[in-house]
């Protein structure tokens, strides 16, 4: 479990970003000074930094420096509004990402993932597939969408897994059936139909906005993984 340091003066932005990354898989440890934050990173080990850079004793930036002292630490920095010359200045001493308050803690959460990945220490990440705005982890038998996990059935697994191994091709119902449901013989095309929509508010709900499958009416169902929104000739 990848262990993030978070260190932020304002309690109920820390307590959200840490709701946000523990619901996420992540271990969340959070300090109100830079002070604290260097103790307990000289007696532990985080594997990713989200600093403030507005910080009452020691500025983000210095502190960034002290904690990447003995090791490359990935950094992410959390900034005012409009502040470009924070987040020019971030980058230019190394900072992985920034993030702009006010944030997404979700879209924090997502980027902890994407740095993480990156510099390969998520180990929770490690080996998956990425698909556009989602991330197959085949021996875990998961899928995240755009960050968010996934809680899917046995068959909307399938099936997603299915239409993903094949993005933008249309499989027919009766391919959905012969590659989903091989151990239930009885199961007729309105199961496809049924697992599909069922499947469709779940990625809804991860991502609100959000329509990767379409429907090709008479045809089947496709999936583009980088596509937003739409369902070619209509959802049902």
């Amino acid at each position: 479990m990848p262990r993030i340091l978070i260190v932020e003066d304002e309690p109920a932005i820390a307590d959200t970003v840490a709701y946000a990354l523990r619901a996420e898989g992540f271990e969340a440890v959070h300090c109100l000074t830079g002070g604290e934050a260097l103790r307990r990173a000289r007696a532990e080990s985080f594997d990713l930094a989200v600093l403030d850079v507005g910080l009452p004793d020691i500025g983000g930036f210095a502190l960034c420096r002290e904690l990447r002292r003995d090791r490359a630490l990935p950094v992410i920095f959390l900034t005012a509004q409009g502040a470009e010359a924070d987040r020019i200045l971030g980058l230019e001493i190394g900072a992985d990402d920034y993030v702009t308050k006010p944030f997404s803690p979700r879209e924090l959460a997502t980027r902890v993932r994407v740095v993480l990945r990156r510099a390969g220490q998520a180990g929770d990440v490690a080996g998956t597939t990425v698909h556009g705005g989602f991330e197959h982890d085949a021996e875990g038998l998961r899928f995240r969408y755009h960050g968010r996990l996934l809680e899917l059935t046995r068959y909307e697994y399938g099936v997603l897994a299915a239409l993903l191994r094949r993005p933008g091709a249309v499989l027919s119902r009766a391919q959905l059936m012969d590659r989903v449901w091989s151990d239930a013989p009885g199961s007729g095309d309105r199961t496809v139909d049924t697992h599909v929509k069922t499947l469709r508010a779940k990625l809804h709900e991860a991502a609100p906005g959000t329509d990767p499958i379409r429907t090709h009416r008479g045809l089947g169902y496709s999936i583009d993984p980088g596509t937003g929104t739409g369902a070619e000739g209509g959802r049902r």
